[in-house]
C-alpha cells in the first residue's frame, strides 16, 4: 500500500502464469494442475518399477528415459513457479517449495551419487495439492486443525520423548547388567535398541532375555509400553478438540504462493501481499 492506495497484482504474463500454475479456479488452472498429479503419479510408478530387478533388466532404458523426462517437466515447472511470484524466495523455503525441490534434484544427484533417485518417491508429497485443486475445502479443513493440533501441542510431546528416551536408557543399562554380553547384549546401546523396540511393542525378536530376571524387566518393560503408547495420542486428541473449525480458502498468494487463507482474506498472512 503507498499513500492510500492498494497495489494490485499487476496483470501480464506473470499474473497468467501464476493464474495457470497456483490456481484452480479457471479451466486452464484446473486442467493444468490435473496434468501434473497423473504426471506425479506416473513418475512414482516409474520409480517403484525401476527398483524391481526382472523389470529394471527388461525396461531399464525405457524407464530411464521416462524418469529424465519426468525430472526436466518438472524442473521446467519448478522454474515457471518461481517465476509467476514476486517473492520466489518465500516459496522456495517453504514445505511445498522444498517438496517441489525434492521431486527433481535426486535425479541430478544420481549422477554422482548411484542409486540417489530412488528418493523421488518424495514426489508423492505433491499430490497434497489435490485437495485444493478437486476443492475438497473440507479436507483442507480437517488437514489443517490436524496441523494446529500437532503445534499446539510440540512442547507436550518434546517432554514425552525425552521421558522415553531417558526410560530407554535406564532399562537398556538395566537389562545390560543383568544379561550380559553372553546373551546378546554386548553393549549398552545394544540394549538401549532392545528396550526401544520392547517399549514400543514392535518386538523384532533379535534379542530376547534369557534369565528369569531379564524376562521379568522385559516384561515390565512391555507393560510400560501399552501404557506409554496412549499418551500422545491423549495429547493430540485434547488439542484438536480445542481447535477451531473454520473455512479454509483454496486460494495461493500472488507473491510468495502460500495457501491456507481466510475465505474473505484479502491479504497474504504470510506475506501481506495482496489476494
Amino acid at each position: 500500500m503507498s499513500n492510500g492506495v492498494i497495489n494490485r497484482p499487476e496483470s501480464g504474463w506473470r499474473s497468467r502464469l501464476h493464474e495457470i500454475i497456483f490456481e484452480s479456479d479457471t479451466r486452464a488452472g484446473r486442467i493444468f494442475n490435473i496434468i501434473l498429479s497423473l504426471a506425479i503419479v506416473l513418475s512414482v510408478i516409474a520409480v517403484l518399477l525401476d527398483s524391481v530387478h526382472s523389470i529394471r533388466d527388461r525396461f531399464g532404458t525405457l524407464l530411464f528415459i521416462i524418469e529424465w523426462f519426468f525430472t526436466i517437466l518438472f524442473t521446467v515447472e519448478y522454474i515457471l513457479r518461481l517465476l509467476s511470484l514476486r517473492q520466489p524466495r518465500r516459496y522456495a523455503v517453504s514445505f511445498f517449495g522444498i517438496v517441489d525441490l525434492l521431486a527433481i534434484v535426486p535425479t541430478y544427484f544420481s549422477l554422482i551419487f548411484p542409486g540417489a533417485m530412488y528418493f523421488l518417491s518424495f514426489r508423492i508429497l505433491r499430490l497434497l495439492r489435490i485437495f485444493r485443486v478437486l476443492k475438497l475445502t473440507e479436507y483442507l479443513r480437517d488437514a489443517q486443525i490436524i496441523v494446529n493440533a500437532l503445534l499446539a501441542s510440540r512442547r507436550k510431546i518434546g517432554v514425552f520423548l525425552l521421558t522415553v528416551l531417558l526410560l530407554s536408557v535406564i532399562m537398556g543399562s538395566l537389562i545390560y547388567v543383568v544379561e550380559g554380553e553372553q546373551n546378546g547384549y554386548t553393549s549398552i546401546p545394544t540394549s538401549i535398541y532392545w528396550a526401544i523396540v520392547t517399549m514400543t511393542t514392535v518386538g523384532y525378536g533379535d534379542l530376547a532375555p534369557q534369565t528369569p530376571l531379564g524376562k521379568m524387566l522385559a516384561s515390565v518393560i512391555m507393560i510400560l509400553g501399552y501404557a506409554i503408547i496412549a499418551v500422545p495420542t491423549g495429547i493430540v486428541t485434547v488439542e484438536m478438540s480445542r481447535s477451531q473449525i473454520r473455512r479454509v480458502s483454496t486460494q495461493a498468494c500472488p507473491d510468495c504462493g502460500a495457501e491456507g487463507h481466510d475465505p474473505d482474506a484479502r491479504f497474504c498472512k504470510y506475506c501481506g501481499g495482496v489476494l
